[in-house]
Order: structure tokens, then C-alpha cells, then sequence
């Protein structure tokens, strides 16, 4: 007796229907299998950190198996830093960090700057708000965290972590042995012994900086604005001098939809900001852009922009004040030859030329003139051309010439096609 149609149309069914079941039952075991791995992990991060909190609180105690176990805590955790967000620390272990606030390096308007040691032995710097600034130190704290938190670059500080507690607001950095560029820009008393950095490491520190500002404009997930771009706020390390940007305080995340913000009260600091920070105007991202200008001129010459007693020894001592990045514009022959010195290369001189046009473009009064920070990397590498700068400053009274002898300078591109420009 043959088999039905109807039960052989059954069996098939009855084979992938088993088929179906088996198929759900090992997708249900992986997740669960997944979902039991995650848990594991999470649980062995929790033990990692409270070891973390227990060793950092007893530092100077213990024995050495205790110390053994702090160590392998402590790299394990570090270790994984690279990836994590910034970590909550407490006030007892931020105490431990800096042997009870020890070893001073720094102080601002906004707090003091201590050097410290995770157990593991990894240097940190450790910057501590002053709590009685009541909410501007809280706003400052929350710029930091929402913005540099966020962001991980080898041309930014990197935040380790931070501590909020009711007494103690602190944040936790990176360490930057060689401390910041305006102790080798301007600090040349022979007491302090300040290494003088050549002009070609110059140029990388200017490139890692532009790079880092770059890197906030234009591939973060959402913009972020620094608006305090200046020789103190880039830090450097190791014997390469590495370039980092630090100080987030006034720091401010925006989406790249929003072509202009609106800001309440002035932000920056004076001789860097650019002007329309300093009007009742809306505010771009163009803002930093001036503020890197106006490094790029106290790379060139060593000093700040503005100081008495004029512009080395084409200014005698007249007693009057120069700003400098204007005498750039007048004077671009005479800046590359100072910024690379008698011995200087041909090739610190091409880039001495790129720097001070760059910077000429950086400055300009409209913020839709200056260029993106990604064209400002290309023209200082040298991957783009540099067309010949507009005067930044023609919105300013005019020009007086200390004397006729210096009143002509001569610019050209890399390449020699610009047009002689004398001075105005």
C-alpha cells in the first residue's frame, strides 16, 4: 500500500517545522550564552574598580602583597582606559593620587594643578576647581568632562577621570612632562634653563596643533568649539615635544547643523579672542580659528603679540606698543628671517613663509574669510597652495612706519608667483 500524498505533504512540514525549532533554540542559547559573558564581565569590572577605590584609600599601607595587588588592579584598569569614558574617582582616592595634594605644579583663575601617580606608577596631573567659585566652577567642570571627555586624539590631553563630590571637584589628565609652549616662547632667563626649541619642531608643534583643533571641528560626532586656543593651553611631551591641546573650560559641544551660535558674555582671552566674541554678533567655530592666527604669529616671533618696548631692533626703544601680528603684515620678509635665524635652512624658511601666511589668513576680520582648520593642516604641510593674504587689519586706523627705511616688504608664495606687496 503506497503513502499518501497528504501524509508525505505532512511529514515535510512536520521536517521543517523541527528544522525551525532547532534553529530558534541554538539563536536563544547564543544570546543567553552572550548576555552570561557580558554579566561575567561587568561584574569583573565592578571587582576591578572597588579594588581600585580600596587601594588608592590605603596607599602608604599594606604589605607587599598588597602593593602586588594594587599594581595588577591598577594596569588592568589603565589598560583599559583607552576605551572606557572618563572614570568617577573619589575624593580619598584623588587625595591618594597626589599624596595628599604634595607636589604643586600650576594654578589658574580656575583651580591648582597637582602631579600625581596612579598605584600602577603611570604619572597624572590632577587639576582641582576651587569649590568657592560656586556655578562657574561646576560650569567649567561640566565643559571639561562633556566635551574632552568625549573625545580621544593623540594631539588632545587625554582625561583619565574625575571626582565630583560635594567638597572636592577635580579633574584627572594625562601628565605633560615638558609643561606648556609658552615657557619655550617666551621664558629665556638663563635661571630657568628652558631648552630653545628650533624652528622645524616648531612648525610640528604648530601642525600637531592645528590637527587637534581640526579633529574637534570636523570629525567629532558633534562639533566642539574651545574658544581658548593659546601657548598655554598646549602642552607638551616626551623628547619629541609632542603637541596636546588641554583646557576644555570654556569649551562647547554644537551640531554641525548649527552654522552660527549665540554666546553670553565674552569668552576668551584677550589678544587671542577673536572680535566678534567680543560683540554683540553671533559666533562660528571661525572663533578658534583666529585664536590659532594669533599662536601662529607668537610661534614666529618668539614673544607675545603685544609687549612694550616694540618689535626687536627695528622698533628701538621707544617705549611705544607694537602689535605684532600687524607688523607681520608689513614686515613679512624680515619674520621669516627672524623666525629661522641666520642659520636656518632653506627648508625653515619656506616654512616660516607658510606659517606667516597662514596665520595672515587665520586673522582675518570676517569670520567667512578664514579658512577651515582642515585646509590650515594641508597649507602648512604644504598640500595646498597658499594664495597671497588680504590685509587682515584694514578695518584699523593706518599704518605708521617707524621708519622709511623698513617700509617695503616683499611677499611670495612657495613658489614665487605672488606679486611684490609693499607696505601700507
Amino acid at each position: 500500500m503506497g503513502i499518501s500524498p497528504g501524509i508525505i505533504a505532512l511529514a515535510i512540514i512536520g521536517v521543517i517545522m523541527a528544522g525551525i525549532v532547532t534553529v530558534v533554540a541554538i539563536v536563544a542559547i547564543y544570546k543567553c550564552a552572550l548576555f552570561a559573558i557580558k554579566i561575567s564581565l561587568k561584574e569583573d569590572k565592578i571587582n576591578h574598580d572597588t579594588s581600585i577605590a580600596t587601594s588608592a584609600g590605603s596607599r602608604g599601607g599594606g604589605g607587599a602583597g598588597d602593593s602586588d595587588v594594587e599594581m595588577g588592579s591598577m594596569s588592568h584598569f589603565i589598560e583599559g582606559l583607552q576605551n572606557e569614558r572618563p572614570i568617577r574617582f573619589s575624593a580619598q582616592q584623588v587625595r591618594g593620587f597626589t599624596n595628599d595634594y604634595a607636589h604643586k605644579v600650576g594654578a589658574g583663575g580656575f583651580g591648582v594643578v597637582y602631579r600625581g601617580k596612579f598605584p600602577s606608577g603611570v604619572p597624572v596631573a590632577v587639576k582641582v576647581l576651587h569649590c568657592m567659585l560656586g556655578k562657574r566652577a561646576e560650569e567649567q567642570f561640566m565643559a571639561e568632562v562633556g566635551t574632552i571627555g568625549r573625545t580621544y586624539h593623540i594631539n588632545l590631553v587625554r582625561l583619565y577621570g574625575f571626582c565630583f563630590d560635594a567638597d572636592v571637584k577635580a579633574l584627572v589628565y594625562e601628565y605633560m612632562d615638558k609643561g606648556s609652549l609658552d615657557r619655550y616662547l617666551f621664558d629665556h632667563e638663563p635661571e630657568k634653563k628652558t631648552k630653545r626649541i628650533g624652528f622645524e619642531k616648531l612648525h610640528e608643534i604648530a601642525v600637531g596643533t592645528a590637527k587637534a583643533v581640526r579633529y574637534l571641528h570636523e570629525e567629532c560626532e558633534r562639533r566642539i568649539i574651545h574658544y581658548d586656543i593659546k601657548p598655554e593651553n598646549v602642552l607638551l611631551a616626551g623628547e619629541g615635544m609632542a603637541p596636546k591641546v588641554s583646557d576644555f573650560g570654556l569649551a562647547k559641544l554644537c551640531d554641525r547643523e548649527d552654522t552660527h551660535l549665540t554666546i553670553t558674555g565674552a569668552r576668551g582671552t584677550p589678544g587671542y579672542a577673536a572680535p566678534e566674541l567680543w560683540m554683540p554678533f553671533p559666533v562660528t567655530h571661525k572663533c578658534d580659528v583666529y585664536s590659532y592666527g594669533m599662536l601662529l604669529f607668537e610661534i614666529l616671533g618668539r614673544r607675545r603679540n603685544l609687549q612694550l618696548g616694540g618689535v626687536g631692533e627695528e622698533r628701538e626703544s621707544s617705549g611705544q606698543m607694537e602689535w605684532y601680528p600687524r607688523w607681520v603684515w608689513h614686515r613679512l620678509e624680515a619674520v621669516v628671517a627672524r623666525a629661522t635665524g641666520k642659520e636656518g635652512t632653506k627648508r625653515e624658511k619656506v616654512a616660516a613663509e607658510r606659517v606667516c601666511k597662514v596665520a595672515l589668513w587665520c586673522v582675518q576680520y570676517r569670520p567667512e574669510e578664514r579658512p577651515s582648520m582642515g585646509s590650515v593642516v594641508r597649507m602648512l604641510e604644504g598640500e595646498d597652495h597658499i594664495a597671497a593674504p588680504r590685509d587682515p587689519f584694514a578695518h584699523l586706523a593706518p599704518y605708521a612706519a617707524p621708519s622709511s627705511e623698513h617700509t617695503t616688504a616683499t611677499t611670495t608664495d612657495s613658489d614665487g608667483s605672488a606679486p611684490a606687496r609693499t607696505g601700507r
